[in-house]
């Protein structure tokens, strides 16, 4: 993996009962996105995105950030300050970075986007164009982004807290945040397609994206999430909240690629074309009527796939929290698959909101 070239630092000392616990828990977490290295009671975490070193001292855990730019320090501050924060609840650790990107700054990854077109791409799937300045850095690192949406039309935006978290505006002047993939960007044209799946009942997406008028505005952070993956061999499955991951992944497949595609929807005119270069073995799941996240349809034709034992293979699945999880214990307990040979995620739980979907699946 190249290591960025370091050009911004932060440094932070947080008190903790054990600090070497938390730091091997850290670790823990994140080789499964980087390369970590542990010394006894020091830790290196590299990513793409930025580096972290930890030592624990007593009942201190010394973090330094690093990062080659505003962005990635402070997405390096972010993800160390969130897993420490739910890794350490019971001590409730008072975090205070020093150093580059101080608290009060505006959110060197936030963008605010304006809604320049929508259309709808099926009865239950609608496609906003937005438009907004600087995006090149949305093309890379990431497929998803966080979208804010305001209470009303003179939005307030976070900025940036003294934990590296984002510190958002109080009260009712706070944004809703929900999580969704980029379909398209063109960062020359300062375009981005996001699409919404229209939910019954009201969720600030959905209802966001059915009265979305040209001119309204909304925030944008990120980019953030997996990309497509590596393999000669690729199972991708998931419902409608995963289709637009599943149609972006497709597009961006080799020739060389085969893939195994299964999706859940609610009937043929939820279907939408789906373009790739790859070697596609496509099927619809229909639930007729069903409600979303009620059945086993998906599950159980996922669990019919033959997974071939072959070195270069990837399994992705997002769907609901209950199907997620009998899909990854099935991937990991029977075909075990490791962990840098499938990804499953909830995109949504029945019954919570947001990022509640993964609960206690953090």
């Amino acid at each position: 993996m190249p290591e960025p070239t370091t050009a911004l630092t932060a440094t932070a000392d947080v008190i903790l009962a054990e600090p070497l616990g938390v730091l091997r828990r850290l670790c823990a977490h994140f080789a499964e996105h980087g390369r970590v290295r542990v010394d006894g009671a020091c830790g290196r975490i590299e990513t793409t995105f930025g580096n972290a070193s930890l030592e624990a001292c007593g009942q201190c855990l010394k973090l330094r950030a690093e990062g080659h730019d505003e962005t990635s320090l402070a997405f390096v501050k972010l993800s160390l300050a969130e897993h420490l924060l739910h890794f350490a609840a019971g001590d409730a650790p008072r975090i205070e970075w020093q150093g580059d990107g101080q608290a009060g700054a505006p959110l060197p990854y936030f963008r605010e986007m304006t809604v320049a077109s929508v259309r709808d791409l099926t009865p239950r799937m609608r496609r906003v164009t937005l438009t907004g300045a600087d995006l090149a850095r949305f093309a890379v690192g990431g497929h998803h982004v966080r979208l804010l949406f305001p209470k009303d039309d003179t939005p307030a935006w976070p900025v940036m807290g003294p934990d590296g978290r984002p510190q958002w505006p109080r009260g009712a002047a706070r944004p809703d945040a929900r999580v969704y993939t980029i379909r398209r960007i063109d960062a020359a044209a300062g375009e981005i397609d996001i699409d919404f799946v229209l939910h019954e009942g009201a969720c600030p997406g959905g209802d966001f994206a059915r009265w979305a008028t040209p001119g309204r505005r909304v925030g944008m952070t990120g980019p953030g999430g997996g990309e497509t993956p590596r393999a000669d061999w690729l199972l991708l499955a998931g419902d409608e909240t995963a289709l637009p991951a599943i149609a972006r992944m497709l597009e961006e497949l080799p020739p060389t690629a085969t893939a195994v595609v299964r999706i859940e929807v609610d009937g043929a005119a939820e279907e939408q074309p789906l373009a790739s270069r790859a070697s596609l073995d496509l099927r619809w799941l229909h639930r007729n009527g069903n409600a979303p996240g009620t059945s086993a349809l998906l599950s159980e034709v996922v669990r019919a796939v033959e997974i071939p034992t072959v070195p270069s293979r990837f399994v992705w699945v997002g769907c609901e929290h209950r199907g997620f999880r009998s899909i990854r214990a099935w991937l990991r307990k029977e075909c075990r698959l490791s962990r840098d040979e499938h990804l499953a995620v909830a995109y949504w739980r029945r019954g919570r909101e947001g990022d509640e979907a993964r609960g206690d699946d953090h």
